[in-house]
């Protein structure tokens, strides 16, 4: 991973920086690039209700972390749903063309992006150019996010951050077939009457999203290299079951990097952006 602290530029001993601001409906992310498309600095807050406030703290989180200025920003995207809410911002660029470009970021022979966050479930293929050629999103249905796994774990008394050390520990899976949060609610509050572990349950409940994860790439018409991103690939459990069933070429950015590749895919355009403009 290219990741470093400060970058010296060369524009009277200032750094040169761009930045990308994720505004998702969980977390907002912040990612500075330096003049060389390294990652200067990151940084991540709750997004809450105030989505202008989380974009502006976050922002400026990741520039304290090395000493840098708002002057030393030349250039700003936002992406996100909450994109339109960052007052400082050059431009804005939708979540799918955001993904994309964070993912050949980290794996250039990327060819199909899969993003699951809080809110919403992403399938997109590109070229080899970086541009989207084809995508379906599952917004509709809780069942189909991250916000599933919350609400079982929440059913179970457990924590979000518990979720997968919680599935890691579990022998046999149960079936969650629901086709619909609700629905897989009332499954889930059946298993426990029955005296199912609660791993074997969130489990199931991972395995159930690894099911419509794999039905959504298929709609792209998925073909490898697949790169998967987003808040719940941080928990191994999920990214071995959607390896499983993807076989070779799966791709998975390093530890709480999954959560940034957003941010990062719209610094890189910012980047890409300064230097057709002369900047």
């Amino acid at each position: 991973i290219r990741h470093g602290q400060s970058f010296l530029s060369s524009r009277g001993g200032r750094l040169s920086l761009v930045a990308g601001i994720d505004v998702g409906s969980t977390y907002t992310k912040a990612v500075l690039l330096d003049e060389e498309d390294n990652i200067a600095s990151r940084a991540m807050k709750s997004t809450g209700f105030k989505l202008g406030q989380a974009a502006q703290s976050t922002f400026e989180e990741a520039l304290k972390e090395i000493g840098a200025s708002k002057s030393d920003v030349d250039y700003v995207i936002s992406t996100g749903y909450g994109r339109h809410q960052v007052e400082f911002r050059d431009v804005t660029v939708t979540a799918l063309t955001s993904a994309v470009r964070g993912a050949n970021w980290f794996f250039p022979e990327t060819r199909t992006v899969l993003d699951i966050g809080g809110q919403t479930m992403k399938a997109s293929k590109l070229d080899e150019r970086i541009k989207v050629k084809s995508f379906r999103l599952n917004d509709k249905c809780a069942a189909g996010t991250g916000a599933f796994l919350e609400k079982t774990a929440r059913y179970m008394n457990f924590s979000t951050e518990e979720i997968g050390p919680l599935a890691a520990t579990s022998t046999v899976p149960v079936e969650i077939s629901g086709v619909c949060a609700v629905f897989a609610e009332s499954e889930v509050i059946n298993q426990l009457s029955i005296g199912s572990a609660p791993s074997d349950i969130m489990n199931g409940a991972m395995h159930s999203l690894v099911g419509r994860s794999l039905q959504l790439m298929r709609r792209v018409k998925m073909e490898p290299d697949y790169t998967l991103i987003g808040g719940i690939m941080r928990f191994p459990t999920m990214v071995e079951a959607l390896t499983e069933g993807l076989g070779d070429g799966v791709n998975v950015p390093e530890g709480d990097l999954v959560q940034y590749t957003g941010a990062l895919g719209a610094a890189t355009l910012a980047r890409q952006r300064l230097v057709k403009r002369g900047g």
